[in-house]
């Protein structure tokens, strides 16, 4: 190329949050910027108008408009690592290791943290570590949704139940610590999570998590969510999904069959059962564990659980 040749326009990918002086370089002009084929997710940084829709665009664009060093955290972090959370967490969090690297924008709330705060990469995005993140959540969540965060997180290899744990003990974190105590491992869902937790915020036995059923030749017959293996009792979360799949409903009729045949006591739970009747839900487990002589029954149940699993007939 001529030294008096310009230079040729860097590419860019408009499909994802970038800059003003990116576009600029990329030979795409303010005036563009502000016309139909571009929208603004903050002051200076942009996308396509025909980008799909993806969680992480919020997230990247936020940072984007900090300097190097800042990560995803919190609600931020949370999107990236793709954890189930309440809806209403709209707004974008960035953490700065310094006051000057804070950036005030609408949308965006930040945090100021120490040198020592672990940061990771997760899907190339800069966020706060798995027990940094949990830490964080005790801000925004409940009890129940931050157990629901933990189980998730253990599922997904990104940390032991025991590193939760102590990673919230070193940080004298005493909301985030009585979450970790009830994050399991194997947990499938957030569903299995929110049955669990209301189960043993009602002040009934803790079941076991996954407990398997072999076949004599050592092959995986049935894998129960939650149960009482000791009294042969089951109690699972139904999804709405089962209904419409033929294959597992003819699974399910002789998996049905088979723990009648060998004397389980099943104990269906659907989700009207966690968001609207709790009460019955605990109704029907105590119920099966008196019937089965458990002795850990209380008489009256503890009221734990109703401030997080409201009742509404």
């Amino acid at each position: 190329m001529s030294p008096h040749q310009p230079p040729e326009p860097a590419v860019l990918d408009v499909r994802r949050p970038f800059t003003r002086a990116q576009a600029v370089a990329a030979g795409i002009s303010p005036a563009a910027l502000r016309g139909p084929s571009y929208r603004r997710l903050f002051t200076t940084v942009y996308l396509h108008a025909d980008a799909p829709p993806d969680p992480l665009h919020g997230v990247v664009a936020a940072l984007l408009v900090h300097p190097p060093g800042a990560f995803a955290s919190h609600a931020s972090a949370a999107r990236v690592y793709d954890v189930p959370q309440p809806a209403g967490l709209a707004d974008e969090h960035v953490s700065v290791f310094d006051q000057k690297d804070r950036r005030r924008r609408d949308g965006i709330r930040n945090h100021i943290v120490a040198p020592t705060t672990p940061v990771v990469r997760i899907r190339g995005v800069p966020v706060s570590s798995p027990g940094q993140l949990f830490v964080e959540l005790a801000e925004q969540l409940s009890l129940v949704d931050l157990a629901v965060v933990g189980d998730f997180l253990v599922k997904r290899t990104r940390a032991t139940p025991e590193e939760l744990l102590a990673f919230c003990v070193e940080r004298g974190a005493r909301a985030a610590i009585r979450a970790a105590s009830y994050v399991r491992l194997g947990v499938d869902s957030p569903m299995e999570t929110r049955l669990r937790m209301l189960i043993v915020l009602a002040g009934l036995p803790e079941p076991a998590v996954n407990f398997a059923i072999f076949r004599e030749d050592g092959r995986l017959r049935y894998r129960f969510d939650l149960s009482y293996p000791d009294l042969r009792i089951v109690v699972e979360y139904d999804g709405r999904q089962h209904r419409a799949d033929l294959a597992q409903w003819d699974h399910d009729v002789e998996r049905g069959e088979w723990l009648d045949d060998d004397g389980w006591l099943h104990v269906p739970v659907f989700s009207w059962g966690i968001y609207r009747q709790p009460d019955k839900t605990l109704a029907r487990v105590a119920k099966a564990l008196r019937a089965r002589g458990c002795r850990e029954v209380p008489v009256r149940l503890a009221e734990d659980w109703r401030a997080y699993f409201p009742v509404r007939h």
